[in-house]
């Protein structure tokens, strides 16, 4: 028996299909282009609200976050009166992926200069906070860290307690990935906050553990950054729900594998206007083509910046 539900982005039951093979045609020094993703399989398309579910070619991917209603709904695999197990390829359980970015009105996730430019305002940033305190981990890219130096934590006390009580660390899993394994230890991310985790190419993680140590956990996802065995790592440390918090090359891989459920755009009232600035996404194939209309699932302003929250997948 196997049971197909809509995409619930905050709670309960989560659905979602295996990466098809849709590359971007973007490079990154520290997440090189996806020319072979795993293996990839057949994909399926699905509706949502009053959209009929489609037909469906893919495998899919069940998720529960502990404590909601669907971690005590009984294993699909295999239920009374069938067979067996589900036939097919092993079912594996990868995280909600959330990316979370604040840009100017013109796209821009930086200036130029050397200082970085922040774009949240305090009522912005402290709504981020609160879902940082929501998630599992954490992830930005090694680019990000070298520029932006990020300590990446749970800033209010008060969430961090919360969190503490339902028997989580106070801060969730900091996640880097990188293909070419340059990383700094002396970077604040290393030096605060819990736990740290490295993905990146088998070949890179020999140097990765003798630069960082005993500072985080490494592993390598194939000869290649492969976005799908990462987040196949991911889940097979519990990870529920990844907040994934840049940079544009990191966002566009995502976005354009269709490996993101919900995206949060945060947009400041500014114009950077310069041509070196830091964009949030690049040029790729993404999902659909250029006229498929992923679902606002809300817009709202949050003190003077414009939140607006999308559903990747769900795309018209």
């Amino acid at each position: 028996m196997v049971v197909f539900a809509n995409n619930v982005g905050s709670d309960g039951l989560i659905f979602a299909r295996l990466s098809t093979d849709v590359h971007p045609r973007c490079t990154d020094h520290d997440v090189p282009r996806a020319d072979g993703v795993g293996p990839v399989v057949p994909g399926g398309q699905v509706g949502h609200g009053d959209v009929p579910w489609s037909t469906v070619i893919a495998p899919w991917l069940i998720w529960s976050r502990p404590g909601s209603a669907a971690s005590s709904l009984p294993d699909f695999r295999s239920s009374p009166g069938d067979d067996g197990p589900m036939a097919g390829p092993e079912v594996r359980r990868r995280p909600f992926v959330l990316l979370s970015v604040a840009v100017s009105v013109d796209g821009a996730m930086d200036d130029a200069g050397a200082e970085r430019l922040v774009l949240s305002g305090a009522a912005d940033l402290d709504r981020v906070d609160e879902v940082r305190a929501g998630c599992d981990a954490i992830l930005v890219g090694a680019e990000t860290l070298r520029r932006d130096d990020p300590r990446l934590l749970v800033r209010s006390a008060r969430r961090r307690a919360d969190r503490v009580s339902r028997g989580l660390p106070e801060h969730p899993l900091k996640v880097t990935v990188t293909g070419s394994g340059d990383l700094d230890p002396e970077l604040r991310f290393w030096h605060h906050g819990g736990d740290k985790l490295v993905l990146t190419t088998d070949g890179a993680v020999a140097r990765v553990r003798g630069t960082l140590g005993d500072f985080a956990d490494v592993a390598g996802t194939g000869p290649e950054v492969d976005w799908g065995r990462a987040l196949d790592l991911l889940g097979e440390r519990g990870i529920g729900r990844l907040l994934v918090e840049g940079g544009g090359r990191v966002h566009t891989q995502l976005l354009a594998l269709d490996l993101a459920d919900e995206l949060h755009l945060a947009v400041a009232p500014l114009l950077v206007g310069q041509a070196g600035a830091a964009r949030f996404l690049y040029p790729a194939d993404y999902p659909g083509g250029p006229a498929a209309r992923m679902r606002l699932l809300e817009a709202r302003a949050v003190g003077e910046i414009a939140l607006l929250r999308y559903a990747p997948k769900d795309r018209r």
